[in-house]
């Protein structure tokens, strides 16, 4: 999207473009359960763990870094899930997700902007949670259903 903006001072003509940003989201499982962050700044609520992608940073960097910061835990076997781009998933502004799956190795503790991180069982959620975190966790669940924890 493009806007067309005039200097206060000169009345001179500038493009301005809005481009959605790219985050990250992990799915980080052990057998049937994930991990979930309740989230200390607006919307507040419960959250897979994830942020914004730094200038110059890899997807899967982002990922190990965001789920570092806000769960003090290693990733081991990240991959790819799938992206969500709904423009009105975040309340905040439109916002392109790259959802990973990965495994946690460590001990779980909240950190950055997470107030409480803590293990559920993908059957025993949270309320409410943020974004479109609901719908991820379900295609997360219909993707491996009847497979063992093992695949995942």
């Amino acid at each position: 999207m493009k806007e067309e903006l005039a200097c206060p001072k000169c009345g001179t003509r500038v493009i301005r473009y809005r481009n959605p940003f790219p985050t990250v989201d992990i799915i980080i499982c052990d057998g049937d359960r994930i991990v979930l962050i309740e989230r200390r700044n607006e919307p507040l609520g419960w959250a897979l763990p994830g942020g914004f992608v730094d200038y110059g940073e890899a997807l899967e960097a982002a990922a190990v870094r965001e789920a570092r910061e806000e769960t003090g835990l290693t990733l081991q076997d990240l991959r790819q899930f799938r992206a969500y781009s709904d423009p009105g998933r975040d309340p905040r502004q439109h916002n392109i997700s790259m959802v990973f799956i990965a495994r946690g190795i460590g001990t779980l503790q909240a950190g950055d902007d997470a107030g409480n991180a803590c293990w559920f069982p993908l059957d025993a959620l949270p309320s409410p949670l943020c974004f479109d975190h609901a719908q991820i966790l379900a295609d997360y669940r219909e993707a491996f259903r009847g497979q063992p924890t093992a695949n995942r």
